[in-house]
């Protein structure tokens, strides 16, 4: 779940967005500038190192990003850097990435299963959720955790769903554990 800071810059960042009707763009832009900040260790250790100063930090932003994404996200990025923030940028954008799909109706939800799920009953429970939530579509992240024996665990934002069998198994044991003999 995102802290305090992050809701707010990437609060900020969808109202601008909103603002000027360019929620779309600027996800995508978002999603690009997370997969550069991935793919370039050496740019996030150049931001976290202490003694590069706050203007070389925001000269380089400028570099890197002016002209290859929008002024509106360049500004941010920039903003960010002033403000000594910089640590968690990737953060900021995710959380403004979320606060997008939230708006446009799609719900990002993971499902972990014990095995693999088929194709058909993907379907169904797609459906389900779709069902019992608001969203008009999903971005479903299917994953395999053998160690659950059996079962499914959903999660959607910070709600999860846990049904699994070694979840239930370690709720009878505590139980157990609480019976006076």
């Amino acid at each position: 779940m995102a802290g305090v800071v992050e809701k707010t810059y990437g609060h900020a960042l969808f109202t601008l967005a909103k603002e000027q009707n360019c929620t779309k763009q600027l996800m995508e832009e978002a999603q690009a500038v997370c997969e550069v900040l991935s793919q370039a260790p050496e740019l996030v250790k150049f931001y976290n190192h202490p003694k590069v100063s706050p203007e070389e930090k925001k000269e380089l932003t400028e570099q890197c990003f002016k002209g290859r994404v929008s002024d509106s996200m360049t500004g941010f990025l920039v903003l960010v850097v002033e403000n000594g923030r910089q640590n968690d940028l990737a953060a900021y954008l995710q959380e403004f990435i979320t606060e997008v799909k939230e708006d446009a109706g799609i719900g990002v939800v993971t499902v972990i299963s014990a095995l693999p799920i088929t194709e058909a009953q993907r379907a169904k429970l797609e459906a389900r959720i779709l069902g019992t939530t608001r969203y008009r579509s999903l971005e479903v992240d299917y994953q395999v955790d053998k160690s659950l024996i059996g079962g499914l665990k959903i999660q959607i934002k910070d709600r999860v769903m846990d049904c699994t069998i070694r979840t239930r198994l370690s709720e009878m044991t505590k139980e157990l554990q609480q019976i006076q003999i």
